[in-house]
């Protein structure tokens, strides 16, 4: 039986090991599959980062983007199974393995430990012949330059964290009695900044990686700089459903400057897109050359920035903002 230790502390010769016997099997077409040696598990813990398995039932599970169709064919398994070992890893399965939730619940509340797991796998991969056409560097860390860094992270305080997975966690502890309650309140904690990193990835791509009220957008190198924008909740994650929280129609990406001039109510959006300023910032934009730079229109749009084809911010949340944020609700134009 495995232990937490065959995962946290494997190593390049056993990874080899495992991905040679990988490669040596047969796709099982019926019946039982093989079970998940700890290379594949922890793959499978990474690509958690950019793929939301919940989205998926078993008729859909053939809709799941990448890495999970390059997953499923590498290790001769179905889509559904590959996200199928997500559901046990984050808990919401109640026949995951102990041993496996304690080992996502450490990785994924340690970022820099995970990406090293992770760069570990992806070398004993290429170690063995298993080239980035069949297993792709999906995370961006192979070349060892970067740090895992999970988005949107600025937006959530750890006390609304906790208070917000308190009794979800003694619900999963009544159900799942294998786990314990401190470990299941790690899980939750690590799940929430996860699935903000979701959210935050999926609203900077949806607003092709630039701010929606000026336009920056910083691209160097082929390098973007992601630091340079926020994508943050219109609804804010302390008064969101869990639904709303994870809904990329309830983001906006934004510069800094402006971000924080949203979520204090000195900008807002109406129903038409439209951006609307607080009097009190317009008048100081006319008479300061730094509040115009920032303020002035330009650099500000009339309307929210967004490419072709990306989906607009759901009406309610925008109601939300200018109803329980915006500092002069009451002259703001109707939606």
């Amino acid at each position: 039986m495995r232990t937490a230790g065959d995962y946290l502390g494997l190593g390049p010769e056993a990874a080899g090991d495992q991905w040679r016997a990988i490669l040596a099997r047969k796709p099982v077409l019926e019946g039982r599959q093989v079970d998940f040696v700890p290379v594949e598990t922890l793959i499978c813990l990474a690509a958690s980062l950019v793929v939301n398995h919940r989205k998926y039932g078993g008729s859909t599970s053939h809709r799941a983007g990448e890495p999970v169709p390059s997953l499923a064919t590498l290790f001769r398994r179905r889509h559904s199974s590959i996200l199928a070992k997500m559901s046990n890893l984050d808990g919401s399965r109640p026949n995951g393995a102990k041993h496996e939730v304690e080992v996502a619940a450490r990785l994924l509340a340690t970022p820099g430990l995970l990406a090293e797991k992770y760069r570990l796998l992806l070398k004993a991969a290429r170690d063995v012949g298993i080239n980035g056409e069949y297993l792709p560097d999906f995370l961006d860390l192979e070349d060892g330059g970067g740090e895992l860094l999970l988005l949107g992270q600025e937006e959530l305080v750890q006390s609304d964290i906790e208070a917000a997975v308190e009794d979800t966690a003694i619900t999963w502890v009544q159900r799942q009695s294998h786990l314990e309650e401190q470990l299941t309140q790690r899980l939750l904690v690590a799940a929430a900044r996860i699935g903000q990193h979701r959210f935050a990835t999926e609203v900077l791509r949806n607003h092709g990686h630039r701010c929606v009220f000026c336009g920056l957008r910083v691209h160097i190198g082929g390098i973007r700089a992601q630091q340079m924008l926020v994508a943050s909740h219109i609804k804010p994650w302390r008064v969101s459903t869990s639904a709303e929280r994870l809904d990329a129609r309830n983001g906006l990406t934004a510069c800094p400057t402006h971000d924080v001039a949203f979520d204090t109510g000195l900008l807002t959006v109406n129903g038409g897109l439209r951006i609307h300023v607080v009097p009190q910032l317009e008048h100081a934009a006319a008479a300061d050359d730094a509040t115009r730079a920032a303020f002035g229109r330009p650099p500000l749009r009339d309307r929210i920035l967004l490419p072709d084809g990306a989906p607009e911010p759901r009406t309610e949340y925008l109601a939300w903002h200018r109803n329980n944020v915006y500092r002069h609700r009451q002259e703001t134009p109707a939606a």
